[in-house]
């Protein structure tokens, strides 16, 4: 008997919360990002532009480490650009 008894508490537990969602009074409001943006200088970008961004981290992202070896790769690669030719 309180087998039975479990399961129809169950059922009509499972039941009000179906209405419920139906009516949605148990809605959440609107996702929106608040999150800063990534902000460069404007203009050519220097090694030293790149060694200094943060970018936002995520549930479901990048592994920070790699975007930082990328960052870090493309940081020389443009120093290496800039630097006058020696002689």
């Amino acid at each position: 008997m309180t087998w039975v008894l479990t399961v129809l508490l169950v059922l009509l537990v499972g039941a009000v919360a179906v209405l419920v969602a139906e009516r949605g009074g148990a809605s959440l409001p609107p996702a929106y990002d608040d999150r800063p943006d990534v902000v460069l200088p404007d203009g050519p970008l220097t090694g030293d532009d790149l060694r200094g961004l943060r970018l936002n981290t995520a549930v479901r992202g990048y592994r920070a480490d790699e975007v930082d070896a990328l960052l870090e790769r493309l940081a020389a690669e443009l120093d290496a650009r800039h630097e006058p030719p020696t002689a």
